[in-house]
């Protein structure tokens, strides 16, 4: 049973009873990322996020870390585009010392200007890091083809630019005005009791934040083309199309339209790309869903002398499964897929801890894992084709990373 606490400023508190395990899972999520951020900003949430764990007004940076290292805990943090979550996971019998811990970082931290040198040394390192993975930095290049200049296509690390504008007080400008407490959602799941959630209210029940209000502009989908070259094996090639938005009423015909295309290893993309034809060792696609907008991507990599037939293959794939439909078989197996994956992710406190905490920051609802699966069943074959035509009969965006940097024909 999942109890939901409203403290008096606004901060949501979300709480799962799980009696049958040992641990707890505690996070922090805050509603905002790199699509809150201006040009000049860029990267902010990101690194702010990082400052969290460099020193407080009584912890240094080894202070934190031996706080978590003496009572066997793990934490962590993560930016995406529309949240920033802070997270710890220990046993149930130190879920207090996790969350002081966690409220003091939150709270107290004091950016030192020459931590914030050093962090800024980390964190360049990082985007030095992430561009020397190809097939990771193509995706950031379709989300830029995709949303163009809206924030949805900035890259979440920022850039080497604006991460040397960053001081201390920028960052505190920044968390007054973004960590505001009705952007904050504290979800806890596992051996905990009810009460807890006073234990909770007594660190962020009666803070206040900034009154600046962060606009936020719906998206629209553009069909560009972006190249780049670069010295790699292989070409990296993503296609977008047009998706959902988190929430929306059809969303899980769009999953399942997906999961059939290429979201696992007897999908189409997967049998035709790889298995029959041996032209990818990797080829896939998802969907990404944000508060207002989504799409689906397709990715498949290739020696860039195949990029050409890979591209073709893709496409034919994609035109086949539109114009023929989906299969009565297909329908049914990822149907049983799709809650085979959702209850086996769902094992963990952490996974309990993440989905309650993006639900409530996203959606404000929170449906029973028996509601799903009966939204799950419910998806007709009519529904999943004709998503299927909705979505790929419009043109796509296209991303690149090849030695030559040259679209295929």
């Amino acid at each position: 049973m999942i109890k939901k606490y409203t403290c008096p400023n606004g901060v949501r508190i979300i709480l799962e009873e799980i009696s049958t395990v040992r641990s707890v899972a505690i996070g922090i999520w805050v509603k905002t990322g790199s699509r809150h951020e201006t040009p000049e900003l860029n990267g902010i949430s990101h690194f702010l996020e990082h400052m969290f764990f460099k020193g407080t007004k009584t912890k240094t940076a080894q202070d934190i870390a031996e706080t978590f290292d003496r009572i066997g805990g793990q934490v962590n943090a993560f930016t995406s585009k529309e949240y920033t979550c802070y997270y710890a996971k220990v046993l149930d019998t130190h879920s207090k010392d996790a969350l002081d811990a966690l409220a003091d970082m939150f709270f107290n931290s004091i950016f030192d200007e020459d931590e914030i040198v050093k962090e800024k040394g980390v964190v360049l390192e990082e985007i030095k890091m992430y561009e020397d993975t190809p097939d990771d930095i193509v995706h950031d290049l379709l989300s830029k083809a995709i949303y163009e200049n809206h924030p949805l296509g900035y890259p979440i690390l920022g850039t080497e630019e604006t991460l040397n504008t960053f001081t201390g007080d920028t960052l505190r400008k920044y968390m007054h005005n973004t960590y505001t407490p009705e952007n904050v959602v504290i979800s806890i799941a596992g051996n905990i009791q009810e009460d807890f959630i006073k234990e909770v209210e007594q660190h962020f029940g009666k803070y206040e934040g900034g009154k600046e209000e962060v606009r936020i502009n719906s998206p629209s989908f553009h069909e560009h083309k972006i190249t780049r070259k670069k010295d790699t094996e292989q070409a990296h090639l993503c296609l977008g199309y047009t998706g959902l938005p988190v929430g929306h009423k059809d969303i899980y015909s769009l999953i399942i339209a997906n999961n059939i295309l290429g979201g696992s290893m007897s999908s189409r993309l997967f049998q035709e790309v790889r298995e029959k034809r041996g032209l990818a060792y990797s080829v896939y696609s998802y969907h990404t869903s944000y508060e207002d907008s989504g799409y689906i991507a397709i990715y498949g990599g290739t020696a860039a002398k195949q990029l050409h037939v890979l591209y073709e293959t893709i496409l034919e794939t994609v035109s086949t499964l539109v114009k023929e439909g989906i299969t009565d078989k297909e329908l049914v197996n990822s149907k049983e897929q799709l809650k085979g994956n959702l209850m086996l992710g769902l094992e963990g406190t952490n996974s309990r801890m993440s989905r309650n905490g993006k639900n409530e920051l996203l959606l404000q609802k929170h449906q029973t894992l028996d509601e799903i699966i009966d939204l799950i069943d419910a998806v007709e074959k009519d529904k999943v084709n004709e998503m299927l035509h909705e979505i790929f009969l419009e043109e796509c965006s296209i991303a690149l990373i090849s030695p030559d940097g040259k679209l295929p024909n």
